[in-house]
């Protein structure tokens, strides 16, 4: 049986290949991760190191499933092309990719071996 979808994703809108190919999806490497205590929903603050783009800030909702020790050195998939969102006292610059599980956990999406930080999904 499937889980229940999300009420924020209960929707299935076709997009166009055009409409994919604008969302800039990058590997990234966390080089740092903290707890973050002012958000109102469970998170952690995250520094990625994305190559040539240089080290982005995100605030993830990752904290049921890691330690903040757990993702230091961890490649991740984020969105890098969304503006900038202030998270509390935070200014949250990129989107960690995650699927949400039962119960409102978190996986990280990431690459199945070591690549390049920077690289672009296609």
């Amino acid at each position: 049986m499937r889980p229940p979808v999300p009420q924020w994703c209960d929707r299935m809108t076709e997009i166009s290949y055009d409409d994919f190919s604008s969302v800039e999806i990058r590997v990234g490497k966390i080089i740092r991760a903290e707890p973050f205590p002012e958000a109102r929903k469970p998170a952690y603050k995250l520094w990625i190191d994305f190559g040539e783009l240089g080290v982005k800030k995100s605030s993830a909702g990752l904290t049921r499933l890691y330690q903040p020790a757990d993702l230091v050195g961890e490649q991740i998939l984020a969105v890098t092309n969304f503006p900038p969102k202030q998270v509390a006292n935070f200014m949250s610059e990129v989107l960690v990719l995650g699927v949400v599980m039962d119960g409102g956990a978190v996986a990280l999406v990431k690459p199945d071996r070591d690549v390049p930080p920077g690289g672009r999904i296609l």
